[in-house]
């Protein structure tokens, strides 16, 4: 009899603190929190999420003052020299060649510039914040998303569990049955072909049991990876009841509520912020600009140079732009940002098709799962009384061992039969969570 394995998760860090200590079983609760702290896409939708917070502190510095400092040292070995008549000093009919300049000069100024008013700048910095708000939506949806994937995971590996299960029960009870013929061979009471084809059944159930046991292993590994864990770790789960509620039929969702449309709404949003940015090359712009430098010259180097001649300098100035005319390039982009807000309303009301849909077939999965279970649970019932039966006329000489072996065989199948629906039941559980937008309460259950 295979025993419920129990879940050994040693820390995989000294900062992540839930996650599960030694000694405590892997509930799909604790699986869940595991992932949303430890796998790849969580962690990097987490940070597309703070990344969104620097994409508003830079368009936020655009309007704030732009201050900048500038030096520069020349030397000119080579003064170009100016003509200038020479009846301004005097000497009528000469042309006088002068050289306007200094051999060495050093300039440092300091420049400030400040946007008064720029369309552009305010349209983009409510574009960052809803850039904000859709990677923080994003990030939700990838939650979402990793909890459908690790659930499924989940119960992926307690199918393997429970066929194990009804391998090892059928195993035990085949056991019993070629035990008891074994005595009666001895004894001279019973034919040694009975034993033998006992023995076949048994090294049958053998196989069997190594095959799940091998795609138990590969289920078990599809589910670390889901939840970001070591490989090499082990993984053990507590006993699993797979209770069903009915009552999920009658819960309405609201696809409103969905992530999925949240997400795509605020993709809308912020193509109509881009299409406000294209407009806004229509507005003027405003700025402030001011410098106060400082120039030194001279013979000699200016610099740490007494003889040398220095002149303080400053310049206030506003500067406004005025688009008049661009050939209707602004125009043809505002055309193409309304074709990209009309694809996003499309694909809008198509995801919300594809949603309701996906709500309903849940809705279908569940009820047809619940009759089947219900089904298969009389199934085993029956099975069960056949087996009884069989086993006892078995005892008795009123059936032969082909019909015991059949009938166990029989019960065998109902038994994964159930297990089987019960499982499908959990995954159209999820889907139907999943319909109501409520995959959170998945982590706080």
């Amino acid at each position: 009899m295979n025993r419920t394995k129990v879940f050994t998760l040693i820390m995989a860090g000294l900062f992540s603190g839930s996650l599960l200590h030694a000694q405590e079983t892997l509930t799909l609760q604790e699986a869940v929190k595991y992932a949303l702290e430890n796998k790849a896409e969580a962690k990097k939708a987490k940070l597309d999420v703070e990344n969104s917070e620097y994409m508003i502190d830079e368009v936020r510095a655009g309007g704030l003052p732009q201050i900048s400092g500038q030096g520069s040292l020349t030397y000119n070995p080579l003064i170009q020299k100016s003509a200038l008549d020479g009846a301004l000093m005097g000497r009528p009919g000469e042309t006088i060649m002068v050289a306007f300049g200094q051999p060495w000069q050093a300039n440092a100024v300091a420049q400030v510039s400040q946007q008064l008013f720029n369309q552009s700048l305010f349209t983009g910095l409510k574009a960052a914040k809803s850039t904000r708000e859709f990677y923080q939506i994003n990030s939700q949806l990838t939650d979402e998303q990793l909890i459908e994937k690790v659930a499924n995971a989940y119960y992926e590996v307690y199918q393997s569990d429970l066929q194990l299960k009804t391998i090892d029960n059928n195993l035990q009870n085949t056991t019993k049955t070629r035990d008891v013929l074994r005595g009666l061979v001895d004894a001279g009471l019973m034919k040694k072909i009975d034993l033998d084809r006992t023995e076949v059944a048994i090294n049958n159930l053998m196989a069997q049991r190594q095959v799940v046991i091998n795609a138990q292993e590969l289920r078990e590994n599809a589910l670390k990876f889901a939840i970001g864990m070591n490989i090499n770790e082990e993984i053990e789960f507590p006993a699993e009841t797979f209770d069903v509620d009915a009552s999920l039929l009658s819960e309405d969702f609201d696809i409103n509520n969905r992530t999925e449309i949240r997400l795509a709404e605020k993709q809308i949003e912020l193509l109509e912020l881009n299409k406000q940015a294209k407009r806004a090359e229509y507005y003027p712009s405003l700025s402030f600009t001011g410098n106060l430098g400082y120039l030194g010259f001279g013979q000699k180097f200016p610099i740490f140079n007494s003889d040398a001649n220095f002149s303080p300098y400053s310049a206030l100035g506003l500067n406004l732009s005025i688009p008049i005319f661009n050939g209707g390039a602004t125009k043809a982009r505002i055309n193409q940002a309304n074709v990209d807000i009309f694809k996003a309303k499309v694909d809008l009301e198509d995801a919300k098709l594809g949603l309701n849909l996906a709500g309903a077939n849940a809705k279908a999965q569940i009820k047809n799962s619940l009759l089947t279970v219900d089904n298969n649970r009389r199934n085993v019932q029956m099975a069960q009384d056949v087996l009884d039966d069989t086993n006892n006329n078995y005892q008795n000489g009123l059936a032969t061992l082909t019909e015991l072996l059949d009938a166990e065989n029989a019960y065998a199948d109902a038994q994964n039969n159930l297990n089987t629906s019960l499982l499908n039941y959990r995954v159209a559980e999820i889907q139907l969570i999943k319909a109501k937008g409520n995959l959170k309460s998945l982590v706080n259950e």
